[in-house]
């Protein structure tokens, strides 16, 4: 009698492969002998809101420095991009599966024209972007009397 390793999720990870070939990258896999072999292009998820005051774009980064994160705004369209950088990887260690991404990741979103580009701030904690972009303030129209003469 041999012993078989049992593999959960192989049989969705074939299925994924041969339904969208191009997106082989994306989702969990094996791993192929080394860390270095789960590189790959990665997006994390982002949520957007809006108050009165401001939109708000909270991106979850989980073991991203706030160092390794760029955030730009041209043309009307806010980039947040950076770099989930590989942990050292113990010798002697054998890796059978990973399922953490690391690698550069780049997300961008349009802007309305109601952001106060100048002011916008960012801050970063336990793994979690929030990017404010607060709305200009817009006056009020007020109504002008004319006078009939």
């Amino acid at each position: 009698m041999s012993l078989l390793r049992w593999e959960p999720f192989r049989e969705t990870d074939d299925f994924f492969r041969r339904a969208w070939p191009g997106q082989a990258g994306r989702g969990p896999r094996s791993a192929e002998g080394s860390v270095e072999s789960a590189a790959v292009h990665w997006t994390p998820s982002a949520d957007i809101s809006e108050s009165e005051q401001e939109f708000q774009v909270r991106a979850e980064l989980p073991g991203v420095r706030k160092e390794d994160v760029r955030i730009t705004v041209e043309q009307g369209t806010i980039t947040i991009a950076g770099e989930r950088r590989l942990e050292k990887e113990d010798k002697g260690t054998k890796y059978h599966r990973i399922e953490s991404f690391h690698g550069t990741f780049s997300r961008s979103f349009g802007l309305p024209d109601t952001v106060e580009v100048n002011a916008i701030r960012a801050e970063a904690k336990d793994g979690v972007l929030l990017v404010h972009l607060p709305k200009k303030a817009i006056e009020k129209p007020r109504p002008v009397e004319i006078q009939v003469g």
